[in-house]
């Protein structure tokens, strides 16, 4: 029986690589969430026959429950809702990790100063995780609009880390203390929220992303104190890719890791003194038509506006009216334009946007100048001009969309009011920008009636 379960590992350990990599592509997505599915699902079976199990009927409820409840948010959460569901899950995944280190603690299996050594950091790591992804769905969700920021942070931060790194090293040498155990998870816990607290939304894409790496090394370390293969490689290839996708996206903000955590960029922030100067001027359905309409080529700026306003299937319908007029119409994707890795393409996927008119920002960066329109939709800071120039601002040196070097800039926005991370955007106030106010799905709905009319 023991040789049958190897093997069973063997093939969930390829299934769940294979999966990894078919999901780095839209085009194979699909195919690779199969392969990692059918992975989980074997390592789960396999589960059912490892020597020495019981409470199956525990088991059986376990995965009935989860299982229940997962397919029904996955029918029914909202695409616009899809980065709070990944928090909730990261969230899920840190603190079973950390349960279990707890529960093998309390049952006094775990022996000798390696193992000692990995369940604490699977607990440590997992329990931040588990209450840091807490708090990214509470800001994702608007539950939590502003970032908490308490008196001396970073110190703060520095000293709760140190105390809880120095209990669990109290754990490791004496891991029968009951009493040690219950104020390292609640201080490992309270690490958690007080680091994910200040950071405003901003930020959130590269906090979901490093989340994502914490739960998969705390899972991976918990497979090795349980002697767990599917467990170990599970959560040594999620941490990974975890690690690699927030560091590439830090690079996409040109911003360093330790930057992001302790030199959050807040609802509060502010960049330049005294802003932009100007005025923001408006322009009408039928002149925004009218332009995109009698344009050789218009590149589309998607962002958390459009995944907000639902207005994904809208964009599309207008893209497909330019295209059937002879116009070259494209989008542009910021690395993390949204809220979590991902979000933009996600969204033109559901609504059946072409894989090869979605570029990314080194590859339609050049083509902006040769555009007669842009069209700007509910993003900001990825487009804001101060990322080049400003150094007082707190995006300076991120590298953006050049969608103010159009021939005309088209934003729709809600109102006049700053972006999520509260910079102003000195691309309102351009002489080539025009702001086209209103719900995107409203504001874009109106825009195709006047293109319709216009022939």
């Amino acid at each position: 029986m023991e040789w049958v379960i190897q093997i069973a590992y063997f093939i969930v350990a390829v299934l769940f690589i294979l999966g990894l990599k078919a999901m780095s592509s839209p085009v194979t997505a699909r195919r690779g969430i199969r392969w990692a599915g059918a992975g989980m699902v074997l390592a789960t079976l396999v589960t059912f026959l490892t020597p020495g199990m019981q409470n199956f009927a525990l088991m059986l409820l376990a995965i009935g429950l989860g299982g229940g409840v997962a397919w029904v948010l996955g029918q029914r959460v909202k695409m616009t809702d899809m980065p709070q569901m990944v928090a909730v899950y990261n969230g899920m995944g840190g603190g079973a990790a950390a349960a279990i280190a707890a529960l093998e603690f309390a049952r006094g299996e775990v022996h000798g100063p390696v193992v000692s050594t990995l369940a604490v950091l699977g607990s440590l790591i997992g329990a931040v995780a588990f209450s840091g992804s807490i708090v990214a769905f509470l800001k994702l969700q608007g539950t939590m609009k502003k970032a908490w920021k308490l008196p001396a942070q970073n110190l703060l931060n520095g000293v709760l880390a140190l105390v809880t790194v120095l209990l669990g090293l109290l754990i490791i040498l004496n891991p029968a203390q009951t009493a040690l155990l219950l104020l390292f998870y609640a201080l490992a816990l309270a690490l958690g929220v007080v680091l994910t607290a200040p950071i405003g939304g901003a930020d959130m894409p590269v906090v979901i992303s490093l989340l994502n790496a914490f739960t998969g090394l705390a899972v991976g370390f918990e497979g090795y104190v349980l002697g767990n293969p599917a467990l170990i490689i599970a959560g040594i290839v999620v941490g990974a890719s975890g690690t690699l996708l927030t560091q590439l996206m830090a690079k996409a903000m040109n911003r360093p890791i330790s930057g992001i955590i302790f030199k959050p960029i807040t609802g509060e922030a502010q960049g330049g003194a005294g802003g932009p100067q100007g005025t923001m001027k408006e322009v009408s359905a039928l002149d925004a038509a009218a332009l995109m309409r009698y344009a050789q080529k218009v590149i589309i700026v998607p962002g958390y506006g459009m995944a907000v306003a639902g207005a994904q299937h809208k964009v599309w319908e207008l893209a497909k009216l330019l295209i059937d007029a002879g116009v070259d119409v494209k989008f542009a994707i910021h690395p993390v334009a949204g809220r979590m890795p991902g979000h933009m393409n996600v969204l033109l996927a559901e609504a059946g946007v072409p894989y090869d008119l979605i570029l990314d920002l080194d590859e339609i960066n050049a083509e902006f100048p040769l555009a007669d329109v842009a069209l700007v939709i509910g993003a900001n800071d990825v487009v804001n001009p101060v990322a080049r120039h400003d150094k007082s601002s707190p995006i300076y040196g991120m590298p953006i969309l050049d969608a103010d070097k159009a021939q005309q800039v088209i934003v729709n926005k809600r109102g006049k009011g700053a972006g999520y991370s509260g910079i102003e955007n000195e691309l309102f106030f351009q002489d080539n920008t025009s702001m086209l106010y209103g719900s995107a799905q409203q504001a874009i709905a109106d825009v195709i009636t006047n293109i319709k009319t216009l022939g």
